[in-house]
């Protein structure tokens, strides 16, 4: 992969991610190595593999390009020590990166292809999220369970079900903290999904959904409106819309921006500005994203490094702690060994530009 330029003030800076995806985060070397390991490389080389794995040149702008990347992690992922395995290897690059607070988002359902159950699929990930937070005392953990939209609503409520048995509430260590609703979103659109996210929020679970990446903000008015969602991933299309941004802004409803995978899907054109400036304009929160740091060949440092641009290193600062403010894991229960050293405490101010 080619070497991004990441700034060292940025570096430095203490950072939150909320919206990063197991599948799409999986180390390069990793996942050659699983692969090799169970003889399923279907290249010679890691080169070759790499190409499968990253997104190229000129296969930018289309969200299914993009998301064809997704396939051959989970030719590895169908298997439990695989799965925690490769969990500890994305936190351990997080935290190099100066994450303190990671909240990884995973679909359990398209990991059961090989006989796990949807309790196994849920609890590897959890069980490689505790291993890390042993190496890795200073860091805040969470899992957000994602349902697939081409997969129906009826499957969806399976999953939050299954999620709330998981919650990080039921548990001294670290849990399931949200649901999450991914995949295409024409013809699947939010309204469907009504009862699953009715049985979520019931057993306490926090909402989020991807919306308005590849549709337009009515999307996004169905996902909190009819879901109730408290965060939004991407909501690129809520710029067309004024009235939604006053909306967002009033009821403090936090977009996840992934600057580098709106491009890359074509959620936001090339050259043109990316939808976080209109956000921080109406004072809608923010949390600065990586989607998925293998498939977008990125890192928390790069993509902070590239608002440099636009934006201040204090600002980028007060970005990050502010969304701490909105995080899953600070609203569901701190695990109990973590509330003992009393950490886990954000900042009470919401970051706002006048």
């Amino acid at each position: 992969m080619k070497a991004k330029k990441v700034n060292k003030a940025v570096a430095g800076i203490e950072k939150v991610e909320l919206h990063q995806h197991v599948d799409g985060s999986i180390p390069i070397d990793i996942t050659w190595k699983l692969m090799k390991k169970h003889g399923l490389n279907p290249v010679e080389t890691k080169k070759e593999m790499e190409k499968l794995l990253v997104l190229q040149d000129g296969e930018e702008g289309a969200l299914l390009r993009y998301l064809d990347k997704f396939h051959y992690p989970q030719w590895i992922t169908q298997f439990y020590d695989n799965i925690a395995s490769v969990i500890e290897s994305i936190v351990t690059e997080a935290y190099h990166n100066n994450v303190r607070l990671l909240e990884l988002r995973y679909a359990p359902i398209i990991h059961t292809f090989a006989g796990l159950t949807l309790r196994q699929a849920i609890s590897s990930v959890l069980s490689g999220l505790n291993k890390s937070m042993k190496r890795f005392p200073d860091m805040e953990l969470g899992l957000i369970v994602i349902a697939m939209r081409h997969q129906g609503p009826h499957i969806a409520k399976i999953l939050a079900r299954q999620a709330i048995s998981e919650a990080q509430s039921l548990h001294g260590r670290c849990g399931v903290i949200g649901f999450d609703l991914a995949g295409a979103e024409r013809g699947n659109p939010a309204r469907l999904f009504g009862e699953s996210y009715g049985i979520a929020r019931s057993g306490g679970l926090q909402l989020t959904i991807h919306a308005g990446e590849d549709e337009d903000s009515r999307a996004i008015w169905e996902s909190i409106d009819i879901l109730g969602a408290t965060r939004i991933g991407h909501g690129c299309s809520a710029i067309e819309d004024k009235v939604l941004l006053k909306r967002l802004a009033r009821d403090q409803i936090m977009v996840e921006c992934c600057y580098t995978s709106n491009y890359q899907t074509g959620a936001v054109e090339l050259g043109e500005p990316h939808p976080i400036l209109t956000f921080l304009e109406y004072g809608v929160p923010v949390s600065i994203c990586t989607d998925n740091t293998t498939v977008s060949n990125t890192n928390q440092n790069v993509e902070n490094s590239k608002l440099l641009q636009w934006l201040s290193l204090s600002e980028i600062t007060r970005i990050h702690q502010a969304s701490k403010k909105h995080s899953f894991i600070h609203k569901n229960g701190k695990p109990r060994f973590r509330r003992e050293k009393g950490l886990n405490k954000g900042p009470k101010k919401q970051l706002g530009f006048a």
